[in-house]
């Protein structure tokens, strides 16, 4: 049998790493054999197939002398520096995947192993003990039996740009998703970050995404037994069907994780302190930090930025809006937002700059407004080039057409009239729908009766009109005492601006003169004044 000091320090790390790989109590006994093999015995083909265990010792530093050979209960254990590095960049990588492959396959057989010769009796060992053998590729070794298999642990971590970067600093879009496998024993087998440009999404996603990785990860390393370590608590109710994902791209990636889930034999989820995730942490921070720096360094030799006068914010001058006649520049942002503002409110915009009263065109809106929008400005364009005293709504309300006194269409002139001279007064026609009406009382024609007797009889214009008097009672809703319209308060402030220019309270009713109020009432209330931008992509306003 060997000795040394050399053979001690051996002995000492197989002894450690087994202990620790053991899940009972009892300590693993490890005894050398009565005698050793004989160079005829090693060449019995019987013994042909004799194991070979790799162990990786954790701290011990790998001898470069000639491979030891050392004995376990009857087992072969050899003992192996580290093979010569290749010179071959492309394979490197999958050489290295494939390495920590077979190391997790190899600790996995270890650990059961071990705890398989913990359990053996006293009276069998004495008498079958030197025969006890279990090669790496057995099928018991594989998993075939019953015992349960030791779980590794996967560590996971999604961080995108947007949580790091300043509220001031341009947001390259970029994620990286790292991935820590960690065996049995605590030892990392395999890390791995993967960077992702042009990410758009919230933390959420990112954690989802990066857990999906992990998985593929121990999926590759044939690992079978798993535990997901997260300190994320959203992620971690999520998987356990806790809460619902919110949007379908979550669903999407939910509804992968417990697919890939099912792949495994034993597949756990753990919540910890974000303490014991700081492995995986700090190798996403670093990644992502590399992966900024790249990003900005490849985009500043191809980007002329620009500051927005109103937010103060650098912007890419490729989304810097010149508005035509005073040449003031703004953002995008911001000009979409002012304009949204102006046309909600019942006014064309004008260019934001204090005391420009340059109008913007349609046209030259086009390239930073939503369709829906741009339907609305084109309405105000329309609405502004008629004098107030001219405006003429449709008053059929699948048509609500506007036109010009002007516009409208006077049966009495056309061939096939069936209309009397005295209906010539105040018979029209919308341009649009081409159904009749009365210019005078603002309704659908009321055929066979006069103007005054249809009002005697009609207190309200028209019968849907008593309903919906009833429900802007109900509702708090306004009417324009000067053109008649009604008016809700959808968002903002209590001052109300009609679409004939008309300028009100809200709360009251009371006119505003020269842009003051002339009542005491609040000008706001905080309920309509917060407003999510889920809303406005609701309402195809962005």
């Amino acid at each position: 049998m060997m000795t040394g000091d050399g053979d001690d320090d051996d002995f000492a790390a197989l002894r450690e790493q087994v202990a620790l790989a053991s899940s009972r109590r009892r300590p693993l006994r490890l005894r050398p054999r009565p005698r050793l093999p004989t160079p005829a015995r090693r060449g019995h083909p019987s013994l042909a197939p004799w194991p070979r265990v790799v162990f990786i010792a954790g701290r011990t530093r790998p001898s470069a002398r000639r491979p030891r050979l050392l004995l376990l209960r009857g087992r072969r254990l050899r003992i192996r520096g580290p093979g010569p590095p290749t010179s071959r960049a492309p394979s490197r990588t999958a050489a290295t995947h494939a390495r920590a492959a077979d190391s997790a396959r190899v600790a996995a057989h270890d650990a059961l192993f071990a705890r398989d010769l913990a359990a053996i009796p006293e009276d069998q060992w004495a008498h079958d003990g030197n025969y006890f053998e279990r090669p790496v590729g057995s099928a018991s070794a594989s998993g075939d039996d019953s015992s349960p298999r030791p779980l590794f642990r996967v560590f996971s971590k999604g961080t995108a740009s947007r949580e790091v970067v300043g509220p001031r600093d341009r947001d390259p879009n970029v994620a990286v998703l790292a991935v820590a496998v960690c065996g049995p024993r605590g030892d990392v087998r395999l890390r791995t970050h993967k960077p992702v440009d042009s990410f758009v999404g919230g933390r959420m996603i990112v954690e989802a995404m990066a857990l999906m990785e992990g998985l593929d990860a121990a999926l590759g390393l044939s690992i079978r037994s798993v535990t997901i370590v997260t300190a994320y608590r959203s992620l971690y109710n999520h998987i356990l069907g806790i809460w619902r994902p919110s949007g379908k791209r979550l669903a999407d990636l939910m509804s992968q994780v417990l697919s890939v889930r099912k792949k495994f034999d034993q597949c756990e989820f753990s919540l910890v302190e974000p303490s014991h995730v700081s492995y995986v942490v700090k190798l996403a921070t670093d990644s992502l930090t590399v992966q900024i720096a790249k990003a900005i360094a490849a985009s500043a030799s191809k980007e002329k930025r620009e500051a927005c006068t109103i937010c103060l914010e650098d912007t890419d001058i490729t989304k810097i809006h010149v508005v035509e006649g005073c040449a003031h520049r703004f953002c995008f942002s911001c000009m979409k937002e002012h304009v949204k503002v102006k046309l909600l409110n019942g006014t064309l915009p004008a260019c934001p700059q204090d005391g420009c009263t340059t109008k913007l065109s349609v046209e030259g809106s086009k390239v930073f407004l939503s369709p829906r929008l741009l339907e609305i400005m084109m309405q105000r364009v329309r609405e502004s080039q008629i004098p107030p005293g001219q405006k003429i709504y449709c008053p059929y309300p699948r048509c609500s057409a506007l036109m010009s006194l002007g516009e409208v269409i006077h049966p009495m002139q056309e061939s096939c009239s069936k209309y009397t001279v005295a209906d010539a007064a105040t018979l029209r026609k919308c341009v649009k729908c081409r159904g009749s009406f009365c210019i005078s009382c603002k309704v659908p024609w009321h055929d066979m009766m006069g103007c005054y007797e249809y009002k005697m009889r009609n207190p309200y214009a028209r019968p849907e009109d008593a309903k919906l008097q009833n429900l802007a009672r109900q509702r708090l809703w306004r009417q324009c005492v000067k053109c008649k319209h009604m008016i809700e308060l959808a968002e903002g402030c209590y001052h109300m601006v009609c679409v004939c220019g008309y300028g009100f309270c809200y709360t009251c009713g009371k006119e505003w003169k020269e842009k003051k109020a002339t009542c005491s009432c609040p000008l706001w209330d905080e309920r309509n004044i917060i407003r999510d931008e889920d809303d406005d992509e609701e309402d195809g306003l962005l």
